[in-house]
């Protein structure tokens, strides 16, 4: 069985990973992997395949940055031609991405089945272009890989239950709790957790700090909620010191909106394992990013979310999440209330949710 695994941003990278173990340890499947280059800096791209010993890609379409519609086509056009080239018998695409959709939409156009790992998640934003995404996606795979009950149900709200599976066929989905892969990468580089120096050194420098990321459009391109998040840090860094690896967007955002920031410590785009390291000592999260919500989860740590809304809505429900927006006022409410939550182990699977997305692609 030949695979074609499409990725091309950062939380891609991970998910990706073990999966790709899983495939690596079968000797009945071959895995090309295509990186649509969405993602290019050293610290959002190459630093993961480093450290997460990825196999080098053996395509990189090198798209890069652009528009919505320039990006998504460029990449159209290139991963056809490897798909004519490679004639893969499946196509495995990841989250929600403008790689995500692409790969869904070149698999299908060649009647090749795919397979949407992360599949079910809604924030229900349309303005959003990660949810459009989502929705594309899942309406034309083969195989929905669900990681939670909740995306399960969204999917079945959507009519999915009314497609009965009779193998492997393109118009007869088939939906999948499969968990959550995050999870699976997680727990296999917790194992192995060795952060950079640089980092290390940082972070035993600081006696508490809270960790947090802004990279969501919504947020970077409004001047208005950008300020606001960016003044809330600040009045938050009067107490403690927040720590903010700040996405290349973001970075050109706050100097072309002429926003202070001189209170955050602001540092470069950190690597996975840097990342984890730098949850495992903080004491809150602020963030905007669907998966590091989950890794906030993962870590034991509250999590304070820059949204109006989120796809990981059980977080919300079981307390580990809470959604604040852009308000300033909420925000810091929010860090200096202190909220806390228990634990609910099984939600994102038992650690073996790739073993399971594979065992069940070279069944069918």
């Amino acid at each position: 069985m030949k695979i074609l695994t499409i990725v091309g941003a950062r939380p891609q990278f991970i998910k990706s990973y073990p999966v790709s173990r899983a495939i690596s340890e079968n000797k009945n499947v071959e895995e090309i992997l295509l990186h649509t280059g969405q993602h290019y800096d050293f610290n959002m791209s190459k630093i993961f395949f480093s450290q997460l010993s990825l196999k080098e890609p053996d395509y990189n379409l090198g798209v890069g940055s652009g528009s919505h519609g320039k990006q998504t086509g460029e990449m159209l056009k290139s991963i056809e031609s490897v798909i004519i080239k490679e004639s893969p018998d499946l196509i495995l695409i990841y989250g929600d991405t403008n790689s995500t959709l692409a790969g869904a939409i070149s698999g299908a156009k060649c009647h090749i089945p795919v397979a949407h790992v992360e599949a079910g998640l809604r924030s229900y934003n349309m303005k959003m272009p990660e949810e459009i995404n989502r929705i594309l996606s899942d309406r034309i795979s083969t195989y929905l890989f669900c990681p939670t009950e909740t995306a399960v149900n969204n999917l079945m709200k959507e009519g999915f239950g009314s497609f009965k599976y009779e193998g492997f066929k393109l118009n007869k989905p088939k939906v999948v709790l499969s968990g959550d892969v995050m999870y699976d990468a997680f727990l296999l580089c917790k194992e192995k957790l060795e952060p950079s120096l640089e980092i290390k050194k940082l972070v035993d420098s600081i006696e508490n700090f809270h960790l947090a990321t802004i990279h969501r459009a919504e947020n970077t391109d409004s001047r208005n909620n950008l300020k606001n998040i960016i003044e809330a840090l600040e009045e938050i860094s009067k107490d403690t010191v927040v720590i903010l690896p700040i996405h290349p967007r973001t970075k050109l955002k706050i100097n072309s909106f002429n926003i202070p920031a001189k209170k955050l410590m602001l540092i470069e785009p950190v690597g996975y394992f840097d990342m984890l390291y730098l949850l495992e000592k903080c004491k809150i999260v602020l963030t905007d990013s669907g998966g590091l919500q989950k890794e906030a989860y993962f870590s034991e740590k509250s999590c304070i979310t820059l949204r109006e809304e989120t796809e990981w809505t059980e977080l919300v429900e079981i307390g580990a999440n809470m959604l604040v927006g852009a308000k300033k006022e909420q925000i810091v409410q929010a860090v200096r209330n202190k909220f806390s939550f228990k634990n609910k182990s099984g939600i994102y699977g038992d650690g073996n949710s790739s073993k399971k997305i594979i065992g069940m692609l070279v069944k069918d």
